[in-house]
């Protein structure tokens, strides 16, 4: 049995080498490569013929989440971006490889009608959704304050981390069975928010709102919904909308940024049955940053 390893020594840490990419961001030129469990993650069972849907499941934590969720046995449909299609098939290969069904499918929640028809192909090609998993989410870091902010980027932000949520939870429950699992992605920014992400912050603060009021109107239709904060995490996201990515996580009291490998247990553990207790809760998972 391997020793355990110092949690902060576990990743690379920073500095990193000043990396900038267009927006949304790919995998493959970061540096270090992000690590989404391809050599580590060990499944065991425990989420074994589940059917589950990931919104932005091409690269970073919605890339480790489906690949956690296919080892561990479940049936992964994912969104991805029209650019980002080279980073879902990648996505899908590692599904496979698991032995499970991937079905990436290009999708811009931003629009009710995507969302709407995303779900119908879920069920479809699933017969019902066990776990649906509100990843996707959009940022633009603006360090000129808040007069910097366009309407364009404000309404690009609200839909994706907010719209879009709403909207897949609405149609998606139409289709989730008692035992069904929602799960959001909100931040340390909903608690701690960076003044250079004011309009992203905000929106992750409405996700925790959402998550507590949507697990309270499921609870007795037997459908849990909790949310992860992650704290830094080296995603695509992060040379494609940060000024600076060189000292990036440094910040955190482990003194670097997780990587996507390190989310995606607490998904797995919120969609399993050992969490059957556990709705309207916020799993931080921020590197040490207490929150309340």
């Amino acid at each position: 049995m391997t020793a355990p390893q110092h949690p902060a020594e576990r990743h690379p840490r920073p500095e990193f080498p000043a990396q900038d990419q267009p927006h949304p961001g790919w995998t493959g030129p970061m540096d270090p490569p992000p690590d989404h469990g391809e050599e580590s993650y060990r499944g065991s069972g425990r989420l074994e013929g589940r059917k589950t849907v990931i919104t932005g499941g091409d690269s970073g934590i919605g890339r480790a989440v489906a690949l956690a969720f296919a080892r561990e046995g479940a049936d992964v449909l994912f969104t991805y971006l029209d650019e980002e299609k080279d980073e879902a098939r990648e996505t899908a290969r590692w599904v496979e490889d698991a032995g499970r069904r991937a079905v990436p499918v290009a999708c811009d929640i931003r629009e009710e009608a995507n969302c709407r028809a995303l779900v119908d192909q879920a069920a479809r090609e699933f017969g019902r959704i066990d776990v649906l998993v509100n990843n996707a989410a959009y940022q633009m870091s603006q360090p000129d304050g808040i007069e910097a902010i366009s309407t364009e980027q404000f309404d690009r932000v609200l839909r994706t981390n907010l719209y879009g949520m709403f909207w897949l939870s609405k149609f998606a429950l139409e289709h989730m069975p008692e035992g069904g699992s929602i799960i959001n992605s909100t931040s340390v920014q909903a608690y701690q928010p960076s003044p250079h992400l004011l309009d992203y912050a905000m929106t992750k603060g409405a996700i925790v709102t959402f998550t507590q009021g949507l697990a309270r109107m499921l609870a007795d239709r037997g459908i849990r919904v909790n949310a992860v904060a992650p704290g830094p995490v080296w995603t695509p996201l992060i040379p494609a909308t940060m000024p600076d990515t060189v000292k990036f996580g440094k910040q955190s009291p482990l003194g670097r940024p997780a990587q996507p490998a390190e989310m995606a247990p607490a998904y797995v553990f919120l969609a399993s049955q050992e969490a059957s207790y556990i709705t309207a809760e916020i799993v931080n998972a921020t590197g040490g940053t207490p929150l309340p």
